[in-house]
């Protein structure tokens, strides 16, 4: 069976079973440029020692598929198009693939008398086992200076830090793609009204379409649910503290917490993210060959995550800072939107939203019924639900409260 790589709306359990299967697949080479030869649009690696560990001794030679991201990387690390790769590759033309990435990478081309330079530069290759006989799945190639962080590690230092800040707090959601892992937390126990950012606002998945919309998009294995807090009226303007954390383990962003206030009328999630705290995935250079990390630089590096996460977590989770950003947010909230459509037509250009999106998020601003900035905030942050692409849905969900400024 292939290792899966993305569930959407998942419990915490659910991710947690999914990113160790993930762990026992994974294989991670450092290795030279020249022994990269494309073929078929396969990237076919030779002249790498096997690994040894607990699962045996595994060949590292072989054919991979590279995923889209890795696709990206090499043409990237090889300063070719990524759109020209991508086109090559979406049509069929992986004589032409090949030919470009074996020409940049060796220095020629089969049949062509001009010769140049091979590519000296060493990589890191992360990697899936592939399945007996079948090939593997090339997930990213890397500087050989990137610091390794594995989803699984991110998610055990970040679950330790907020254990030691003392808050007791709900994981609502988990996010997984082939390139980044994406967990929202909140705090029941810290919440306050919000009645001018939430003044008139009712629940948009009370539409049956809209809430279709939504939950089409689960991939849980378990089903997965929007889990929210226990209050006694779901309709009432209440809002919670909390945070989303996220991780890549391919190069396509740091370990990063930013705070989000979290709606309860319908689970939307205004994110601050000029607040957010990163950690750069940036280590010494990697020698040759397949790497296995000790434990005690693993415990080193989670060190760092673990106690940045119990002191954001500790000021984030506090009723002053939720009512500091709640109150940031008024200032704009209330601010009257006499044209919807015209607005977010503007507001689509200025943030580069898609027409796909520009349409969404009118259709959630008219059913929310939030005539408003805030109402545009909302608005987005409950079409972004409905996105199967978790990251764009993050991206949104930032967005959000830059458009009720514009608006």
């Amino acid at each position: 069976m292939p290792v899966p790589t993305g569930v959407r709306n998942a419990t915490l359990d659910d991710m947690v079973a999914l990113l160790q299967s993930q762990q026992a697949a994974k294989l991670d080479v450092v290795a030279p440029a020249n022994s990269l030869t494309c073929r078929d649009g396969f990237i076919e690696l030779t002249g790498a020692d096997p690994v040894i560990d607990e699962y045996g001794v595994t060949p590292v030679d072989g054919r991979y598929l590279p995923t889209a991201s890795a696709d990206a990387d090499l043409a990237d690390k090889l300063a070719i198009s990524r759109r020209y790769l991508r086109d090559l590759r979406d049509t069929g033309r992986l004589d032409l693939f090949d030919v470009n990435i074996n020409g940049k990478v060796h220095g020629r081309v089969p049949g062509c008398a001009a010769r140049h330079e091979p590519d000296q530069r060493t990589f890191l290759l992360r990697t899936f086992r592939g399945e007996p006989g079948g090939p593997g799945v090339l997930r990213a190639v890397l500087s050989d200076r990137f610091g390794i962080c594995d989803n699984i590690d991110v998610l055990t230092a970040v679950l330790d830090g907020i254990n030691q800040a003392g808050t007791p707090v709900t994981i609502r959601s988990c996010d997984l793609t082939d390139s980044a892992m994406h967990v929202k937390v909140f705090s029941p126990d810290i919440a306050q009204m919000a009645p001018a950012l939430l003044a008139n606002y009712r629940n948009p998945f009370a539409v049956p379409q809209l809430a279709q919309d939504r939950s089409s998009v689960t991939t849980s294995p378990a089903g997965g649910s929007h889990a929210g807090p226990t209050h006694s009226d779901p309709g009432l303007p209440v809002v919670f503290a909390g945070f989303r954390f996220s991780n890549s383990e391919i190069g396509h962003g740091a370990v990063q917490l930013k705070p989000e206030i979290y709606v309860q009328i319908c689970s939307n999630g205004l994110t601050r993210p000029m607040l957010a705290v990163r950690d750069v995935h940036l280590g010494s250079r990697l020698k040759a060959g397949a790497i296995a990390w000790s434990q005690d630089t693993h415990d080193k590096q989670l060190a760092v995550v673990t106690a940045k996460t119990r002191d954001t977590v500790r000021h984030w989770l506090s009723p002053q800072f939720l009512a500091e950003q709640v109150a940031a947010l008024d200032a704009t909230a209330t601010t009257p939107v006499p044209e919807p459509d015209k607005t977010i037509t503007v507001i689509a250009k200025q943030l580069r939203f898609s027409e796909a999106e520009r349409a969404g998020i009118l259709s959630h601003f008219i059913a929310g019924g939030q005539l408003t900035g805030a109402g545009i905030a909302n608005a987005i942050t409950s079409f972004s639900q409905t996105l199967t692409d978790p990251s764009r849905a993050d991206t949104l969900d930032d967005l959000a409260v830059e458009a009720m400024a514009l608006a």
